[in-house]
């Protein structure tokens, strides 16, 4: 009989710009530990908003400004490794942020790269599963689209 642990809630921002061209283009940061593409995402914070401690995380670790919404787009599953050497699971929330601009010294630019991807590029880059899909819907799907654009022509 497995003793599953109940998965500890995470958060996560999802920087999004058009480039030039239009085109959709979602901002990732490389993670500490191994350098994996990954979603700026920490934990809860005590008195925060989840979309307001999303948005923290996304200037802290990605150096980025912008909008986010107060509507997760979905969420993803993942084992965090702890400092001791074990795992817990963890359930992510994430939510869109249109980045207005980005910061050329922020919190954490020595432990971390960023980089604009499409969001189908994004997709294939990302170990968990749920978020590659996530990332696919924002590339194929209309409505989260909007969602997107909406948040950007109301900011």
């Amino acid at each position: 009989m497995t003793n599953a642990k109940a998965p500890t809630d995470q958060i996560a921002a999802l920087p999004v710009h058009w480039d030039k061209n239009g085109k959709l283009r979602v901002l990732m940061v490389t993670s500490r530990d191994r350098g994996r593409w990954v979603m700026p995402k920490g934990w809860q914070m005590d008195g925060k908003k989840p979309w307001r401690a999303a948005e923290i995380e996304a200037l802290e670790e990605a150096g980025a400004v912008g909008f986010i919404s107060d509507t997760p787009i979905g969420h993803y599953h993942y084992d965090k490794r702890l400092d001791d050497g074990t795992s817990t699971p963890c359930r992510v929330m994430l939510y869109p942020m249109v980045v207005e601009k980005l910061k050329r010294r922020w919190k954490e630019r020595k432990q971390r790269k960023r980089h604009w991807f499409s969001p189908k590029k994004a997709a294939k880059l990302v170990e968990e599963k749920e978020l590659s899909e996530l990332l696919r819907e924002v590339a194929e799907n209309r409505k989260t689209i909007t969602i997107i654009e909406d948040m950007r022509k109301s900011a």
